[in-house]
């Protein structure tokens, strides 16, 4: 059976921590470990989600759950309570479902006082690790028969009906996802008919009836080129000359989003080397099974600019494809022969530099998931027999999550991320005496958290922002800071810090906090806004260049809503407490971080959400922070503007509810039968408190409200509804956490604002 650890670093001898493994969460198979009845409730669990896999997409991450559960012997000795449809709800009856909210979740607290939680869903994640593996020679290893029965469990609970695969598990079918599921089922042992319900078959039919692989987008094609499923002639030329820019060029690798740029660093190098895996008798069969032509007879150069409509999110315009085809016509052949080739050679030396600077700043965690299995790659081609490749090999644990869905591979984890809301929903809840050692815990977890230093030796030459004082979204071994990440951090030790240490431990020293600070204002951007990892201000016009045909906004950092709110927030409680600290320029991050949310608004009265689904989850976050500086309903138009938005999309049940389809057309959408999420439903809720809806007309609080406590389950939990989080506009991104942070968030918000009888 599975079991879930947590801050554990095994006994790899290639692996280290700066703050021993705080908020590492990991999984073992252990064949001896379970009763017959607890294994029968797992299967239960996996068949219920089978059944249902296309009404809840998203996984209820029950394994880890009920592991927790069962160890902490959890009993729900609240009883459950409802309200009728003419009934008014009385305040005991909002502060039982709270208390009941709190009892449950508080069990799922973690013995180092992280939640941990899947922080997953898109589905281009899993295979290339396992292509890495099978490329290296190290499959077996790593995923062994348990391993691979649970991968292969969620490629199948995550094919479409029509036989292909999202580039989400709500998404439909795309050719990228398709085939790197397909593929990796063949990898994985499956034959070219086998897998659950015919998988393989239905997979490759989805494929060839939309004209063969050929059609797969740029990333898709650089891993088929490694793989040795296409030819690297037909991908667009990524130079690794590209390191070499000096930085007055408009474009310059320190001026693109971190994340494009940690993984370029590994494509160009892989792809400078033209490096292609072992063709295997697997291979060779996968060449004649993908495309419509005999592989020989394929003219590369010519399906470069190919992609399959159900992959195209952002068209490649005529100034980008006309810079390709003069890198691949012009440029590529002299980087290929001599002398020009001593330059290349030189550039690959320059580009493994930088990919092993960053793999040892994050302990090889690195910026995510898509760019671990491109540097492990690249350190395995450089040395397959390297120190750094095996300190890859011991950081794969860390992306590994094993729900009743199968095993999925993790963005990188949230654990940071989600903490800090679960803690400020529990404060909120202010039950503070009874799960006092509950807070404490929390409370350790945040401060451990904190990442202490910059990046070593010259950081800024390599591309780096000042990490010192930030918090990441998962740990502190990550290293890597993000701006909302490190204000909601810091929102949490300033509560803490007004509360008595015998009962949440001892506070934060100052100079940390102001360390936390520091970084706050180093983020923000001319316009006031703030954007996630590093500062905004490349020009915009470089997003032409966006290479990745299925999301948008990727090439260079943006500010948004979600994260300026965040920093306002934190530094409005930080001011009360620390007044004199840099006085001058909080006022003034305040006053222009405040104009920057009034300035983004949208027509309709509403903000545009780029970590959320979407519009309602932004508007939370714009009123609260408006309201964080002082705004008021009478005062701001903004707000007043905010308002009307959330309250003229209320459903007949009293909720709220947006399909994740707002995110990629920009523009709201609602769920399908205007249905509502629990989750968006606690963020509108939030959002209307802070603006003071309850002194204006209660009304609409009071309907959400019931809808929450009428649909809070026999333990205290809430059912897992549709996906909310998303990066980069077309991708979402599951969060498990959410669905009972949010609720017990918003009653908590409700109990402690809103006149009740």
């Amino acid at each position: 059976m599975w079991r879930l650890k947590v801050a554990d670093g095994g006994n790899d001898p290639y692996i280290y921590s700066t703050n021993n493994f705080v908020g590492r969460q990991t999984w073992e198979f252990d064949p001896d470990y379970g009763t017959s009845e607890e294994r029968a409730e797992i299967e239960a669990a996996r068949e219920n989600f089978w059944k249902n896999r296309y009404q809840v997409p998203a996984s209820s991450d029950l394994l880890w759950r009920m592991q927790f559960l069962r160890e902490k012997n959890f009993k729900q000795t609240v009883a459950r309570v409802k309200v009728g449809d003419d009934e008014k709800i009385q305040k005991e009856t909002a502060i039982i479902a709270m208390r009941r909210g709190v009892h449950f979740f508080s069990a799922l607290q973690a013995s180092d006082g992280h939640w941990p939680a899947e922080n997953a869903g898109p589905l281009f994640f899993l295979p290339p690790l396992v292509f890495c593996l099978y490329i290296a020679g190290h499959l077996d290893t790593i995923f062994p028969g348990e391993f691979r029965k649970e991968i292969l469990r969620y490629l199948y609970c995550h094919q479409n009906e029509d036989g292909g695969w999202g580039l989400h598990m709500e998404g439909h079918s795309i050719m990228f996802c398709t085939t790197l599921n397909y593929i990796c089922m063949r990898v994985l042992g499956e034959g070219c008919d086998g897998g659950k319900d015919s998988a393989c078959a239905r997979g490759r039919k989805w494929i060839r009836d939309r004209g063969g692989v050929t059609f797969i987008p740029s990333w898709g094609k650089t891993w088929l080129s490694i793989l040795g499923l296409f030819d690297w002639s037909g991908c667009n030329p990524m130079p690794p000359e590209f390191w070499f820019f000096p930085s007055f060029l408009p474009l310059h690798p320190g001026k693109l989003w971190s994340y494009i740029r940690v993984v370029y660093m590994p494509m160009s190098y892989l792809y400078g080397k033209r490096f292609v895996g072992p063709i295997t008798p697997l291979i060779l069969e996968l060449r004649e099974e993908l495309f419509l032509q005999p592989y020989s007879e394929i003219s590369w150069k010519k399906v470069r600019h190919l992609c399959a409509k159900e992959d195209l999110y952002y068209s490649h315009p005529l100034i980008q494809d006309l810079i390709w085809d003069s890198l691949y016509i012009c440029t590529e052949p002299l980087l290929t022969r001599w002398p020009f080739k001593k330059l290349r050679q030189k550039a690959l030396e320059v580009t493994m530099k930088h990919i092993h600077y960053e793999d040892e700043n994050s302990r090889y965690i690195t910026v995510g998931c898509v760019e671990k299995v491109l540097c492990m790659l690249a350190c395995w081609v450089e040395d397959p027999n390297g120190v750094y490749f095996k300190k890859h090999l011991a950081r794969i644990p860390d992306f590994i999550w094993v729900g009743e869905d199968g095993i999925k591979m993790q963005s990188f984890g949230s654990q940071v991320w989600d903490t800090s809301f679960a803690l400020q929903a529990l404060l909120a809840c202010n039950m503070n005496a009874e799960i006092g050692a509950i807070l404490k815990k929390g409370h350790e977890f945040i401060k451990e958290s904190q990442v202490k230093d910059n990046p070593f030796g010259n950081f800024k030459s390599m591309y780096r922002h000042i990490s010192k004082g930030s918090w990441t979204f998962s740990d502190q071994d990550h290293g890597w800071q993000v701006s909302d990440c490190t204000a909601e951090g810091l929102k949490c030790c300033l509560l803490f810090s007004m509360m008595p240490p015998e009962i949440v431990g001892v506070k934060m020293e100052p100079e940390r906090l102001f360390d936390s600070v520091n970084i706050l204002l180093s983020l923000q951007s001319k316009n006031g806004g703030l954007a996630a990892w590093e500062p905004a201000g490349a020009l915009k016009w470089l997003e032409m260049l966006n290479p990745v045909e299925f999301v948008g906004d990727v090439v260079i950092e943006h500010e948004t809503v979600e994260c300026t709110s965040s920093a306002i927030q934190a530094l409005v409680l930080f001011k009360k407490l620390y007044p004199e600290h840099r006085k001058r320029e909080i006022d003034n991050f305040i006053k222009n971080a405040t104009k920057y949310i009034e300035d983004v608004q949208m027509p309709d009265g509403s903000w545009y959400g780029s970590w959320g689904v979407c519009f309602t989850y932004a508007s939370w976050f714009a009123l609260a922070g408006l309201a964080a500086a002082g705004k008021t309903y009478h005062n701001c138009l903004a707000i007043r503007r905010g308002v009307k938005f959330l309250l003229n999309l209320q459903t007949d049940d009293g909720g709220w509810g947006e399909s994740y389809l707002s995110c990629p057309n920009e523009k709201y959408m609602p769920l399908e039968g205007n249905r509502s999420n629990l989750v968006q439903t606690g963020w509108a809720l939030m959002g209307l408190i802070s603006s003071g809806q309850a002194e204006r007309n209660p009304t609409p609080l009071h309907k959400a409200v019931k809808l929450l406590i009428n649909s809070q389950m026999e333990d205290g939990d809430f059912p897992q509804q549709e996906v909310t989080g998303v990066f980069k506009k077309n991708c979402m991104l599951h969060y498990a956490d959410y669905r009972n942070i949010f609720p017990l968030w918003a009653l908590a918000e409700y109990v402690r604002w809103v006149p009740m009888p």
